[in-house]
């Protein structure tokens, strides 16, 4: 195995500055992720307000309670233990939950997480527990409904639920019926390469789909058969005991909501005025918070005195929905915002681990975290694989290409590798056909012509005909050239659909579940022996 540090293009400007510590990034976050006693201070913080999270006891006990029922590992009780103790840390990050675990980013995350835990323990010398964040509380429910598998072809085959949700629903609210299940576990099975670790695998799949509500038990009993071994602990954020416990955390959401506003307003201007794009939209009025009305989840805005909908479904005033909250606490769920808040009010987390666009949208909530007297914690970018495997590197060594030729589009050099193998020279020979005739013809169209003018049309006409039979003529020799070279053309995309499916990074598409059925469960180990890299490094994996 050879791991060879690369660059990946669309990353955010902003979130690049913060990593390397340039340009006026540092300013728009609470630490600077590269000072030497970072976690020190953070640690420190977090020691002297413990007051301010809820209680830590209370938090343990209803995560014992979801991780028996879906992630039930010893070392997750192990962890679960070491976190009730006072001088506990954690590092946390999430993700929302997606058909077979999602794309691999979600594994690279987890992976990063364990890790970063791992270092600050051993820095710290204190416990730091890694937890996954599920938001089981998003609607987006056609962003995680799907995963792609490598086909042979090769082509990236979707795998999806046909479910279509009546309302926007919070994914872990959707019921997935046992048919789809077993619809979603046949077509990833078919699309699946034979191969001596399938089996296993679909006995995994099998494991985690069979008897699981909807997406989030689902993902969340996949993510434990990966990581529960490691003693990743795992919440949904959409866990009606879980909201019971946050309430009292909604009710200040509440309450100072206007503040709120102002410090993401403010912020978002701060930002844009050091010359960065904004990651995340900050409203005019917005409540940042969603309740969910008759199974539809609906983003609350302040208008007239009143916290109410775009439609107009919903209308309370501050005093009804504190009311409300009190009353039916599951009703109220977090936006990209405000989940930061809601995440350091739960737990003593030390660091969260987080995307490039996540690290971007973060920056709006500094001077939120300081209206709850909270601090934002260290962000850690996550881990960024691209998996070559051992025929797809054959295949670049082949064509002599380098991933940085692939990464910026094959076509062109798939057209002059072709143009290449044309040994006879047809398409030179066809240009000069072309270019001759049209010579030779005109004049003599030109002098039919002068005989008498209804001939100019009919020689046009006549041009027009042979040049199109001496283009289809070209055309067929051309589809000859393709089939000739269609093993070779095959391994070009093989390399493309491999590395940049749908023009993507390989890890924003595919499932693990493909590559752990080429490689076995030995990949899981492999990743998690990749030296830990928090400076947001995009690493080539030659397997």
């Amino acid at each position: 195995m050879r791991i060879i540090p690369e660059t990946l293009p669309g990353g955010s400007a902003l979130a690049e500055d913060y990593i390397q510590g340039t340009g006026r990034a540092r300013e728009l976050y609470e630490y600077d992720v590269l000072h030497a006693d970072a976690y020190g201070q953070r640690a420190k913080w977090l020691d002297e307000t413990e007051h301010l999270r809820l209680d830590r006891k209370e938090v343990v006990a209803c995560l014992r309670i979801y991780n028996e029922q879906f992630n039930s590992y010893e070392a997750v009780r192990a962890s679960l233990d070491r976190l009730e103790r006072p001088d506990a840390l954690v590092v946390v990050g999430g993700q929302q939950s997606g058909l077979f675990t999602g794309p691999m980013l979600v594994i690279y995350k987890a992976a990063t997480i364990i890790k970063a835990a791992r270092e600050a323990e051993e820095r710290l010398g204190r416990p730091v527990i890694p937890i996954f964040w599920i938001a089981g509380e998003d609607h987006d429910w056609d962003e995680v409904n799907h995963t792609y598998v490598l086909a042979n072809d090769p082509r990236a085959v979707k795998i999806k639920l046909n479910k279509q949700p009546e309302r926007r629903s919070s994914a872990s609210a959707i019921k997935v019926d046992a048919a789809e299940w077993k619809q979603a576990m046949m077509d990833i099975e078919h699309s699946l390469p034979d191969s001596e670790h399938k089996a296993d695998i679909m006995h995994m799949i099998e494991h985690g789909l069979t008897d699981s509500y909807g997406l989030s038990e689902a993902f969340a009993k996949l993510l434990g058969l990966l990581f529960g071994t490691y003693g990743l602990v795992l919440l949904d954020s959409a866990d009606p005991s879980l909201r019971k416990l946050e309430a009292s955390i909604f009710r200040r959401l509440v309450q100072y909501n206007d503040e709120l506003e102002q410090a993401y307003r403010k912020a978002a201007a701060r930002i844009v005025d050091y010359g960065y794009h904004l990651q995340a939209d900050v409203h005019e009025g917005g409540a940042n918070l969603f309740y969910i009305h008759e199974g539809e989840r609906l983003l609350l805005f302040k208008q007239g005195g009143l916290f109410t909908d775009r439609r107009g479904l919903v209308a309370l005033t501050k005093e009804e929905l504190l009311k409300e909250i009190d009353i039916h606490p599951e009703r109220f769920s977090n936006n990209v915002l405000t989940r930061p808040l809601m995440q350091d009010s739960l737990f003593p987390v030390l660091a969260s681990v987080l995307g490039l666009g996540e690290i971007t949208y973060w920056a709006i909530t500094r001077d939120a975290f300081s209206v709850l007297e909270m601090q934002m914690p260290i962000l850690l970018p996550r881990m960024s694989f691209t998996l070559v495997e051992p025929g797809v590197e054959k295949y670049m060594l082949k064509y002599e290409l380098d991933f940085a030729q692939v990464r910026d589009g094959l076509e062109e050099r798939k057209k002059q590798w072709l143009a290449a193998q044309d040994q006879l020279g047809m398409q030179g020979l066809f240009s000069e056909v072309k270019e001759a005739f049209a010579r030779i013809y005109k004049p003599l169209i030109q002098q039919a012509g002068l005989i008498e003018k209804g001939l100019l049309p009919i020689g046009e006409t006549n041009s027009k005909k042979i040049m199109g039979q001496i283009a289809y003529l070209e055309t067929k020799v051309q589809e000859a050239l393709l089939r000739q070279n269609e093993t070779a053309l095959r391994q070009w995309d093989r390399i493309e659909w491999s590395l940049f499916p749908l023009g993507q990074p390989q890890e924003r598409v595919y499932t693990i579940f493909h590559f752990l059925n080429r490689h076995g469960f030995n990949l899981m180990d492999m990743i998690m022996d990749i030296p830990a890299d928090f400076a947001g490094t995009h690493r080539v994996i030659y397997l």
